[in-house]
């Protein structure tokens, strides 16, 4: 049977794509779509320690059962940067409790903060982008049911290393996990995760709200609002630097 793969950060590189189908026996795991993978590029092999998987937008375990068309996302969770950080983006949902699960992943004995904060679908709709104003118009006063959102994912994991360098830098607060979303979240679900681990309240509470505040601003990650019977792009033209 076939299995779609999506690839992402350093193997997408390595494999020069970020989707790839492999062929697997009936009633295989995910794993050995990921052992499949690896016989098409050995090079990925190192990389297994450190990578989650997720089917058919959900988390799920390495011995989890595939069907034909399956989808399964390999996810890296950490990316780069130097002290402790976890930045990823990861297919729609965000699983619960996630993040509870980045601080176990991120505080240390020595941090006496964590700051968890979440972004969520509201049902109010925001602030329309550049040319969207009529689709606005025509929604206004609707409930909104759920947002979508893409990225350009090279670009958003360099932005998002950027962000985590910066408040390392202004904040002291090295221990920073910045998880967001991509696909659609459904009204009232998870669609960003910025946790702060300081040994200070101060200090995480800044960090989590220049993460979150920098995050919106300047990563390419495009947000639609959907509606029952359409939808509208929501946002402002990106910053391409950090705030001074």
């Amino acid at each position: 049977m076939k299995v779609h793969l999506r690839l992402f950060a350093r193997q997408r590189e390595i494999a020069g794509t970020n989707r790839l189908d492999v062929e697997v026996p009936g009633n295989a795991t995910i794993e050995d779509a990921w052992t499949a993978l690896v016989a098409l590029h050995p090079a990925l092999a190192d990389g297994r320690p450190y990578v989650r998987f997720a089917r058919n937008g959900d988390y799920a375990a390495p011995e989890t059962r595939l069907a034909d068309g399956d989808e399964v996302a390999c996810i890296p969770p950490v990316s780069g940067g130097s002290g402790a950080r976890i930045l990823e983006l990861v297919p729609a949902p965000l699983p619960v409790g996630l993040g509870h699960a980045l601080a176990d992943r991120l505080a240390t004995p020595a941090d006496g903060a964590v700051v968890i904060f979440e972004g969520r679908t509201r049902e109010t709709p925001g602030e329309p982008a550049p040319g969207e104003e009529a689709a606005a118009a025509r929604h206004a006063g609707a409930t909104v049911e759920a947002l979508a959102y893409e990225a350009f994912e090279p670009l958003a994991m360099q932005v998002l290393e950027e962000i985590a360098d910066a408040a390392a830098e202004r904040f002291g607060v090295e221990r920073l996990g910045i998880v967001h979303a991509v696909g659609e979240v459904p009204l009232g679900a998870v669609s960003v995760v910025i946790v702060a681990c300081a040994p200070h309240r101060g200090a995480a509470f800044d960090a989590a709200r220049f993460a979150m505040d920098e995050t919106k601003a300047r990563a390419p990650i495009w947000k639609a609002e959907r509606f029952a019977d359409g939808h509208v792009w929501i946002g402002q033209p990106a910053r391409t630097d950090t705030v001074r």
